[in-house]
């Protein structure tokens, strides 16, 4: 990667609040040089970041022909490409090592059990998406009511003053990196928690105790725009900002 992408990165934007601290120092060691993987390395070395269990190694050292899941939980390495994506998935290791380490094992026992195959399967379907894309709901319950049902004007504007009590984490990797250059449709798939959480790690050891087999199987996910959020985005002030069927569906009929 070369280090201008990180210039790209605003790390003002709240979904950033909780990973800036040490996204900020990743990105100056790739900006001096370092590979995404070294910089990554490097904060676990100075004990900026709690020892998540793996260390990140370059992407050739993945064996040809070796599922990477397998190769993480097999060897305790990830491997990392110098681009956006693995530097944002860096970063969530860093974050929520529990709940990466989860991921992981789920993936490989699956994996043992099955093979890689043409098709991932429900379950490495769901950790795939979730891994990826999806997010963490802290919130009052009538929030998480309006989200299952997307009663989006409930939601976001009805009930926006209750948002003052919520917290929404983003975990997936590719989500951060669509989001470095924000667009309306880019939309979270949302995990809703039903514990009292006041910080990141408080929500990794809840998630990664919470993430069941069977129930990650039904895709237990909401979708949410996450420009829509409250305070998130100046453009959604303006409660005209919710009138896109594009973007805010309603919920299927059965």
């Amino acid at each position: 990667m070369a280090a201008g992408g990180l210039t790209h990165i605003d790390w003002q934007r709240p979904w950033l609040a909780p990973l800036a601290a040490l996204g900020r120092q990743a990105a100056a060691h790739v900006q001096a040089g370092a590979s995404v993987a070294d910089a990554l390395n490097a904060l676990i070395d100075a004990g900026a970041a709690p020892a998540p269990g793996v260390r990140f190694v370059p992407q050739a050292a993945l064996p040809a022909g070796m599922a990477y899941e397998q190769f993480i939980h097999a060897q305790a390495l990830v491997p990392t490409r110098d681009n956006l994506h693995d530097f944002f998935n860096g970063l969530i290791w860093l974050h929520y090592p529990a709940t990466k380490r989860r991921f992981n094992r789920l993936q490989a026992q699956v994996i043992a059990a099955e093979g890689v195959g043409a098709r991932r399967g429900p379950l490495r379907d769901a950790l795939t998406l979730f891994d990826e894309n999806g997010a963490v709901l802290l919130a009052p319950p009538l929030l998480h009511e309006a989200l299952a049902a997307r009663q989006w004007r409930r939601l976001l504007v009805d009930l926006r003053p209750l948002w003052r009590q919520a917290r929404l984490l983003l975990i997936g990797h590719a989500l951060l990196e669509k989001l470095v250059s924000p667009r309306k449709p880019v939309t979270a798939h949302v995990y809703q928690a039903q514990a009292a959480i006041d910080c990141v790690a408080d929500a990794d050891d809840w998630l990664a105790a919470d993430l069941d087999a069977a129930h990650l199987a039904a895709k237990p996910f909401n979708p949410l725009p996450v420009l829509g959020v409250p305070l998130w985005w100046p453009e959604n002030e303006n409660v005209c900002f919710y009138d896109d069927p594009v973007v805010f569906r309603g919920a299927r009929t059965p």
